[in-house]
Formats: structure tokens, C-alpha cells, sequence
């Protein structure tokens, strides 16, 4: 066997050995940037204990919690219209409570949904998934702040979902162009929202039907749609968490109940 022969394996053989650790380290490094972003995901902007309280506490509300949502339920006086709210990127699902509790109390059941790695735009699952939770529903309304809001337009446009009514946006703006639908719409922002800015919302408008109805609520900032605590970048409320709430659930009994 000449030299160059005998080489030829070798080569092949140390190839070989390169491509196996090349694939090792490409392994290696996905799955830390895997372990990264579940980690990262799970760090979450905590609900206040407080205001959470509050809602548990009020008599006019049942809640209960299932593996993918929370459910707020009138105890009487029950109107026929539900809200599947989806939560802001890595925003407690409970930190909400406070802030929807005013609409349930007023006879609109609310789903709140519990996002795959807390962010909404992770999480495929279908409405149905939560319009499931509450059947007794008759007509459904889908809403979100924040990213949460994003997702919502999204369901609203897809023919896949069973028939929602209109869209509710708390500090939010559409992605997807609805503006040919006959969806009711609620755009809710905030004066001082330093991430969903009114000049943001303003700019997206035309994303929406010509009927949509904005407000927004003075000296509320993002933070403010629910109960968590200071955000990054955000601006700074002048508006206490009991105002907004009460701003907030005027608007929703607007358009959810016809106040």
C-alpha cells in the first residue's frame, strides 16, 4: 500500500472526529440557549398581593384557577358576555384580578389566560381553549395588554375561532390588519404609558375598523392595566390603581354590557 494511500483513512478519520464535536458543541449551545429562555421566560413581573386580594374578596366574584387560565365569574346577574384577556410578556396572570374584577362585577365573565413561558405570542393554543372554561357564554369578546394584545388580534382575525364579537386592547395595538371587520373594538391607553405610547396606539389605528372607540385614561402609564409593580422603560402614573380601575371598567361596560 503506497503512502498516500494509508493517509487517506486518517484524513477521513479526523474529519470525522471534527464533525462530531462540531455537532457536540452546536447541541451543547442549543440547549443552554434553551435552559436561557425558559429561565429568562419564568422570570415574571409579580401580582401584587394587595389588590389581588381584593378581587378574592369580593362577593360579587367567584374565581377559580385551572392548569391554563383563571376564571372570574359574577356570582349573580350574569349577562351572557365573557372575555378571554390575555396577559402582557411575563406578566402574572393574577396581577390583573383587581383591575377586571369591576367588569365581572357587572355581570361580563372574564377568562384570564396563563401563556406558554408567559408569553403570549408563544402560546398556539386556540380560544376555544378558554371559552371551553365557561360555556355558559354566549357571546365572547378577546383582549390582551400589551403583547397579550397582539395575540388577541390575532385570534380575533382567524377564522379558526369560534365567532368573537370584538377586541379589547389595554395599552396595546394591533400587528394584523382588521379594519374590514365588523368587530367591536375598545382601545384603552394610558397618558403616561412610556412603552404602548399614545403616539404608538395613534399610529396603528388604521389597523382597526373606522367604529373602534379609543380612550385614553390621564396619568395612567403601562403598568397601570394592572397590578405589578414598577416596568422597565415605562413612565411614571400620577394615577392611583383604584382611579384606573375605575376608568378601566367604565369603558369595558360601555362596550361589553351597554352602560
Amino acid at each position: 500500500m503506497t503512502r498516500a494511500a494509508s493517509t487517506g483513512p486518517r484524513v477521513i478519520s479526523r474529519i470525522g472526529r471534527r464533525a462530531v464535536r462540531v455537532l457536540i458543541v452546536i447541541v451543547v449551545l442549543l440547549v443552554l440557549a434553551i435552559v436561557a429562555l425558559v429561565t429568562w421566560a419564568n422570570i415574571v413581573m409579580q401580582g401584587e398581593r394587595g389588590p389581588a386580594l381584593l378581587a378574592w374578596r369580593d362577593h360579587r366574584v367567584a374565581i377559580t384557577s385551572t392548569n391554563h387560565s383563571i376564571v372570574l365569574t359574577p356570582r349573580s346577574g350574569a349577562t351572557g358576555t365573557g372575555l378571554v384577556f390575555i396577559p402582557g410578556a411575563k406578566v402574572d396572570p393574577y396581577a390583573y384580578l383587581y383591575k377586571l374584577s369591576g367588569i365581572v362585577e357587572k355581570g361580563v365573565t372574564v377568562v384570564i389566560t396563563k401563556p406558554t413561558l408567559n408569553l403570549a405570542l408563544l402560546d398556539q393554543r386556540p380560544l376555544s381553549t378558554f371559552t371551553a372554561d365557561a360555556p355558559e357564554v354566549t357571546r365572547w369578546f378577546v383582549g390582551g395588554h400589551s403583547l397579550g394584545g397582539v395575540r388577541a388580534c390575532m385570534l380575533a382575525a382567524s377564522t379558526a375561532e369560534p365567532d368573537v364579537a370584538g377586541l379589547v386592547l389595554f395599552g396595546s395595538y394591533c400587528a394584523n390588519d382588521l379594519s374590514h371587520t365588523e368587530l367591536t373594538v375598545l382601545s384603552i391607553g394610558g397618558e403616561r404609558d412610556g412603552l404602548s405610547a399614545p403616539a404608538k396606539i395613534d399610529a396603528a389605528k388604521h389597523m382597526l375598523p373606522s367604529s373602534a372607540t379609543f380612550v385614553e385614561i390621564p396619568g395612567s402609564n403601562h403598568a397601570r392595566f394592572g397590578d405589578y409593580g414598577v416596568q422597565p422603560g415605562d413612565g411614571v402614573a400620577t394615577i392611583s390603581s383604584a382611579a384606573a380601575r375605575s376608568e378601566i371598567s367604565a369603558a369595558l361596560a360601555r362596550i361589553l354590557v351597554g352602560d
